[in-house]
């Protein structure tokens, strides 16, 4: 294989498939970039086994062929290479050379034998939507995902389509984000699948905002073109717990509260937490909202909130990262917070969404 390139363009790429190589992996071809020239065009591909990622550019090929390079020392080489067009070079000996402008480099490959091969998929059932739509349903969603190992179907995303819509639910057990948007796409069946939180931290660094993004399923893969990048990913197997059970129907009991003064209130009030004293108190009188915190041996705060509310008082601790998390998230002026009772679920519902936060004891 004899290629050359633009030092920038190989840069890009190289970086593009680069995130999911583990320094620590198991097997020594996992550690590297697979690099594929033909037909003027080269592939770079690197998996971790769960992840699979691959993207194409130009180039001009004096070779054909295809080698394995090591991603951390490649990376490293064509970053501090001066600019302008690169040779690289792999012969029979699994040699690599690196040539740019008055410099030099060899590097020993592998044989692309050893290196996984790509998913195939069936390109029958496709489902099409905004990069910007799903970029922001990611956002939403997945910071609720669980990171506890004991519980592995919720250390993921749940992806649905149904009758023209998508569907992301996240939860850890004591909140959940549910997002949906409807959907352009034909899909002949409905289905479900998990998504891990790696796959998902690799798309949404991706995802532009603009131009769309196809998804298609297999058994036990998914597999996401964002403008040409094909990440391949597995799912989390397992049953997904009933979310619509733990959603309470909706109240016309609502505090409207202004969402950057909430955010603001509730931070201040975090700044006062310990790992053994979590939990903020939130007073709702008619009209305002009291956001205290009073940690032993350490201090208290107490900040007054306006709100639109003129019903039942009520007091109420959270957990301030399941409301920090989620408020920083949205770009809704005003938020509508229903306040059920002291051991029950805060919940906002908006346009396409909903967030659910379990109480504490204060």
């Amino acid at each position: 294989m004899k290629i050359k390139i633009s030092k920038e363009d190989l840069f890009t790429n190289i970086q593009t498939v680069q995130n999911i190589v583990s320094p620590k992996a198991t097997l020594p071809i996992l550690s590297n970039i697979l690099v594929e020239a033909k037909n003027d065009k080269i592939k770079l591909n690197a998996t971790d086994l769960d992840i699979g990622i691959s993207c194409e550019l130009p180039v001009k090929t004096v070779e054909e062929g295809a080698i394995t390079i090591p991603a951390k020392r490649f990376s490293d080489i064509v970053k501090e290479l001066p600019s302008g067009d690169i040779t690289i070079h792999a012969k029979k000996n699994n040699q690599i050379d690196i040539e740019g402008t008055q410099c030099r480099f060899k590097l020993i490959g592998l044989p692309k034998d050893e290196f996984p091969k790509f998913p195939e998929f069936n390109q029958k059932d496709i489902v099409k939507i905004d990069q910007k739509t799903f970029k922001n349903m990611l956002k939403l969603t997945a910071f609720a995902v669980s990171h506890e190992e004991s519980r592995y179907v919720l250390n993921g995303v749940l992806m649905e389509v149904e009758e023209g819509i998508i569907r992301l639910v996240a939860t850890d057990g004591r909140r959940l984000a549910k997002t949906e948007n409807s959907i352009n796409s034909s899909v002949k069946k409905d289905f479900s699948v998990i998504l891990p939180t790696k796959a998902i931290q690799e798309i949404s660094r991706n995802l532009e905002d603009e131009g769309e993004l196809s998804i298609i399923i297999n058994t036990n893969q998914v597999l996401f073109n964002v403008n040409d990048v094909l990440i391949a990913t597995r799912v989390i197997e397992g049953e997904f717990p009933n979310y619509n059970q733990v959603i309470p129907k909706e109240t016309s009991n609502k505090i409207k509260i202004n969402t950057k003064e909430f955010l603001a209130a509730i931070r201040r009030a975090n700044l006062l937490t310990t790992p053994d004293f979590q939990a903020i108190k939130l007073e709702v009188f008619k009209e305002k909202v009291v956001i205290s915190k009073t940690t032993p041996d350490i201090g208290e705060s107490r900040e007054e909130v306006f709100v639109d509310y003129n019903k039942d008082e009520l007091v109420v601790g959270f957990n301030p990262h399941f409301l920090i998390d989620f408020l920083k998230n949205i770009d809704d002026e005003f938020i509508n917070l229903e306040l059920l009772g002291v051991d029950k679920p805060a919940v906002i519902r908006m346009e396409g969404y909903l967030y659910l936060a379990l109480p504490m004891r204060i």
